[in-house]
């Protein structure tokens, strides 16, 4: 056990974060993603809920400052969203402050997206449309 990490933090998930590199993306799929068909590098965090490895993920990550950094896919024609959901992620993210934007892919587009994505971890996240990636920046030198 590490200090100051969240034990939602798998060592695998804490591994795939220090490799990742500016502009990579993680996804953070809902519990039916079809992640295993899209990926091969897929982290299993069955029954966590998103908003919870969200809060437990962003003090050890920096969103991209130079592109849209939180991406969701936007529903399907005469489907709605539950407005429930982004507003959930975005607390975990940004507590009461409103935060970044979140920039919204049609679904096949966030699919290729997915495919891309250095890598995609399973969540227990059961909301429709309850995925979101996150494009990794640089970290700040501290002075």
């Amino acid at each position: 056990m590490l200090k100051g990490i969240s034990p939602l933090i798998s060592p695998e998930l804490l591994k795939v974060m220090a490799e990742m590199g500016h502009g990579d993306e993680l996804l953070i799929a809902d519990a039916h993603f079809p992640g295993h068909s899209l990926s091969n590098h897929v982290i299993r965090a069955d029954g966590i809920p998103a908003e919870q490895l969200l809060k437990a993920i962003i003090p050890l990550f920096e969103l991209d400052a130079y592109a849209p950094p939180l991406i969701m896919m936007s529903p399907t024609e005469g489907d709605e969203l539950d407005p429930g959901v982004e507003r959930r992620y975005r607390e975990a993210l940004f507590g009461e402050e409103s935060g970044l934007d979140i920039c919204r892919v049609e679904r096949f587009a966030f699919y290729q997206r997915a495919q891309k994505a250095f890598a995609v971890v399973m969540s227990g996240e059961v909301a429709k449309y309850g995925n979101i990636i996150l494009k990794k920046g640089a970290t700040p030198v501290h002075q």
